[in-house]
């Protein structure tokens, strides 16, 4: 008989880290519509081996990934996947359900699982709590299994523990007057290990049985979390190898009689080119394809995420067989729905199918389109509503109104964080502006914005709260810029300054990612590619004035680059730093209240030759 019910929490918690005291140090590395309308597309398909005759048990997965808090369903130009409104909590939960009931109807063991972030860079709703709202919803959704990601060190590896573990927030207690109990899902974290100890920060892998046939999921972030989020967090805990990582654990529970595995990969790529088709693996490319090749046979499965892209692939692994990689894009806007079947004499996976399906949140007309309110934005589509889901969500709403409503400062038009062609954004450019006036009074004279901490566009229509089109709400505001970041300001050399810029290219100072830093009005300059590492900039000026590699200047950024996040390590060079009073989003609320209404920035700073 299939087992269908999940192991007592107890069970689960103490289970697998016994078994990992007693083996892991010893082993040693290897290399009104209905629901039932949400569209899908073609889904990706692997057999394994001959079948014919065989008993096979009959599995399901329900995965997504990069969730990030997001209660409210997306708003402006990401509220939408193939041209369908999707996401929000009450819409994905109907989704996960639908498809959960269906696999049973199949007679499938159905398991719901993520592949990290399903935290951090969240917007208010959730933020606001720590996040807390958007745990319960994840229990609500049924969530059984999911690895961290990067996010969910944003606040450090204790927080972390708190969401799994449950307990109210250290500082803050429990804002909303209940107990928080934690998660009743399993995080992963099998690549990241304590310094004192050598051991999984929390539990590396679970084992579900479908139909007497045991599966391992193995779970883990990216090994250059270190690099993407604030260092003062996780000082307790070392990184490791994605490849090694996911091979050392294959070989334990091998051991343990596990044949077919499924990796939670918090690391993803990318389709380029067009089209991009929601189940598609176009011209596909990135930091899991090489993953995947390293990755022992039994691995038939990754679930993967952190690009925030949506692909459904079959790529090689060390064997040269098939594994399917998928990922559902980001927000809550898709679902991954696996079946998979297992030979039942061998234990290994039989066939594999997977495809992306749409949450879909809107009202569809005759013709297919759907239908929008008069400012533009889409009819909500209360048949496609769980009630539970928003019960939860309308708790938080409504706890977190007076704070999010507030009217804070204008626009004139959207402001999007899309970047240009020379790698500038018109947001991002607000943003500089912002940080530069709120340290002005510090000396500041220029300002640089990571693009990665600006996580939405701002719109102009958008009118969360009743505001006029235009208004801008704290919520929005926080939405943006979501990481309670600290606003620092150093005093650097135009030689530093040059270094810190040249460190925004791969191959100088051990940037391994290119990402171009927004910068303050009154500051250009002009870089070129094709360049040699560390020859790339030039032309920079401030006000007009060619910057002198002697001088002095005092420069402002968030103390997640100042600390030498994303790369960013000649920003640790600096003197004389200090911290300006509240937090970055605090800079934008001025900025966006002193200046009403704000137009977008220009885009126009940053001269790209190649």
């Amino acid at each position: 008989m299939p087992i269908t019910s999940r192991p007592s929490r107890w069970l689960r918690y103490l289970a697998a880290p016994a078994i990992a005291l007693g083996v892991i140090v010893a082993l040693p590395g290897t290399g009104p519509s209905p629901a039932s309308a949400a569209p899908v597309l073609t889904p990706v398909s692997v057999t394994f081996g001959q079948s014919h005759g065989a008993k096979l048990a009959q599995g399901n997965l329900l995965g997504f990934n990069d969730f990030h808090g997001s209660i409210d369903p997306p708003v402006g130009s990401g509220a939408v996947v193939a041209g369908v409104p999707a996401g929000g909590s009450e819409y994905l939960t109907t989704a996960v359900k639908r498809l959960r009931a269906e696999a049973k109807a199949e007679g499938r063991l159905s398991t719901t699982v993520g592949a990290g972030d399903m935290v951090g860079a969240s917007p208010l709703v959730s933020a606001a709590f720590h996040d807390e709202p958007t745990i319960e919803m994840l229990n609500v959704m049924g969530m059984e299994i999911t690895s961290v990601g990067n996010h969910e060190f944003d606040e450090g590896t204790d927080e972390l523990k708190r969401l799994q573990y449950g307990g109210c927030h250290p500082v803050d207690g429990c804002q909303d007057g209940d107990p928080f109990r934690g998660a009743d899902f399993t995080y992963l974290a099998a690549n990241v290990v304590t310094k004192r100890l050598g051991l999984p920060l929390l539990l590396p892998f679970n084992i579900r049985i479908v139909d007497g046939v045991p599966v391992g999921f193995v779970g883990m972030t990216l090994e250059g979390t270190p690099g993407i989020v604030n260092p003062a967090g996780i000082q307790d805990v070392n990184f490791k190898d994605e490849i090694e990582t996911a091979n050392k654990y294959a070989t334990l529970l091998r051991l343990l009689g596990v044949k077919s595995m499924v990796l939670l990969l918090h690391e993803g790529g990318a389709q380029s080119g067009t089209p991009q088709p929601v189940d598609g693996c176009n011209n596909f490319a990135g930091p899991v394809v090489d993953i995947v090749k390293g990755l022992r046979p039994e691995y038939g499965i990754v679930v993967s995420g952190h690009t925030h892209r949506f692909y459904s692939c079959s790529l090689p692994n060390s064997a040269g067989n098939n594994v399917v990689v998928t990922s559902a894009g980001t927000n809550g806007q898709l679902v991954t729905d696996i079946d998979y079947s297992l030979d039942k004499k061998t234990g290994k996976f039989a066939s594999i199918t997977a495809r992306n399906v749409i949450a879909e949140n809107g009202v569809r007309n005759a013709d297919g389109t759907f239908q929008t309110n008069p400012d533009g934005t889409f009819v909500r589509n209360p048949a496609l509503v769980d009630a539970a889901a928003k019960r939860l969500a309308d708790k938080y709403r409504t706890a977190v109104a007076p704070i999010a409503n507030r009217v804070v400062g204008a626009i004139t038009a959207d402001i999007v964080r899309d970047n240009q062609a020379n790698q500038e954004s018109p947001l991002g450019d607000v943003i500089a502006d912002a940080q530069l006036a709120w340290t002005q009074a510090d000396g500041a004279q220029v300002a640089f914005m990571n693009p990665g901490g600006i996580r939405a566009s701002l719109s102009y229509a958008n009118s969360p709260g009743g505001e006029a089109p235009g208004q801008v709400t704290y919520g929005e505001a926080f939405t943006v810029q979501p990481f309670n970041n600290l606003v620092v300001t150093q005093t650097v050399t135009g030689a530093q300054l040059k270094d810190v810029l040249e460190q925004q290219f791969v191959g100088f100072g051990g940037q391994t990612v290119q990402r171009v830093l927004q910068i303050s009005a009154g500051f250009t300059y002009t870089y070129n590619t094709t360049l040699p590492a560390g020859s790339r900039v030039s032309a920079m000026a401030l006000n007009g004035t060619p910057i002198d590699p002697a001088a002095s200047y005092r420069l402002t950024t968030n103390d997640f680059l100042a600390n030498g996040g994303d790369g960013f390590t000649n920003l640790t060079a600096g003197t004389n730093r200090t911290t300006a009073p509240g937090f970055d989003v605090d800079a934008l609320v001025g900025y966006l209240g002193a200046n009403a209404p704000v137009a977008p920035g220009p885009a126009n700073r940053i001269t790209r030759l190649g």
